[in-house]
């Protein structure tokens, strides 16, 4: 029974079905950059207003009520349709309007004050992404993305702008043999097993776990911890700085390896003129950060 004297929040029902994909109620949470208290509060705010308790917990995660079922796919179609009226008034808007994501480590404020230099009437938006939601430009959450090559986004549906190049960099624990070196090369690396990845798209993802059985993991910052334990290193971008934030870990260059790439990339025969304004500030002002 609704208790809450409101209407539904389409807030909670996103959370609701992030939540179901997931079955985790942690991983969600990451996802949606919310602390893992904070989404069970939400997700028990919208059992309330339904009267049905949607989601159980066990041992392996979570699953679905014979509510949730029900509930899940209906509160997909909401979250579609209410998706498609807003694009719909959008699109007969005169105001000039772009939503820009961007992933990873990437900053992007150099390019955005640019754009709204350039655009001072405009509505310019930022959205931050996991590298789960970069699905977010093809299914317009976003009008263009700036991100690392490869994208696990099909090539012949995008319209790519280079932006700048990294090399890349060793990641290990202090005390590891590779340590102390000046660099290594990337044949010294080529026998390491590389840990499964969900979108690994090439011999050379932007970020590269490498070791003997070590499971897919998604969150970055457990990456970091698998490899601040010893079980893995990993090969990541000379511009991703946040493994300095961490005093057990040590950085060392690699040679020879190709090197990470910056993209900008939008959707292919997009009208949107804000896109090519987009595209000429990046390139503008982006550059890669300082070694």
């Amino acid at each position: 029974m609704n208790d809450l004297g409101q209407d539904l929040e389409l807030r909670l029902v996103r959370y609701f079905t992030v939540v179901a994909a997931h079955q985790h109620f942690g991983r969600a949470a990451a996802e949606l950059h919310v602390a893992q208290p904070a989404l069970s509060r939400q997700i028990q705010r919208l059992e309330k207003y339904l009267g049905a308790r949607l989601l159980d917990r066990d041992p392996k995660g979570t699953r679905l009520t014979p509510a949730g079922q029900r509930f899940l796919p209906r509160a997909q179609a909401l979250l579609r349709t209410a998706r498609r009226a807003e694009l719909a008034v959008r699109e007969q808007s005169e105001t000039e309007r772009i939503a820009i994501g961007y992933v990873e480590d990437l900053v992007i404020t150099a390019a955005v004050r640019e754009l709204r230099s350039r655009h001072p009437d405009a509505e310019i938006a930022t959205r931050y992404l996991s590298c789960r939601e970069v699905g977010a430009l093809a299914d317009k959450r976003v009008d263009a993305l700036i991100a690392r090559a490869p994208l696990p986004l099909a090539a012949t549906d995008l319209f790519t702008t280079p932006l700048y190049e990294e090399p890349r960099m060793l990641v290990v624990p202090r005390g590891h043999p590779l340590a102390d070196r000046t660099s290594v090369t990337a044949e010294e690396l080529a026998g390491e097993e590389a840990a499964p990845c969900a979108f690994e798209t090439a011999d050379w993802t932007s970020y590269r776990i490498l070791g003997a059985g070590v499971p897919p993991i998604e969150s970055y910052e457990d990456k970091l911890e698998l490899v601040a334990s010893g079980r893995a290193i990993a090969v990541l971008p000379v511009g991703d700085r946040r493994s300095s934030l961490r005093p057990d870990l040590v950085t060392v260059p690699v040679e020879g390896a190709p090197p990470s790439q910056v993209v900008l990339v939008s959707r292919k025969g997009d009208p949107n003129p804000m896109i090519r304004s987009l595209r000429l500030a990046a390139k503008a002002v982006l550059t890669a950060p300082a070694a």
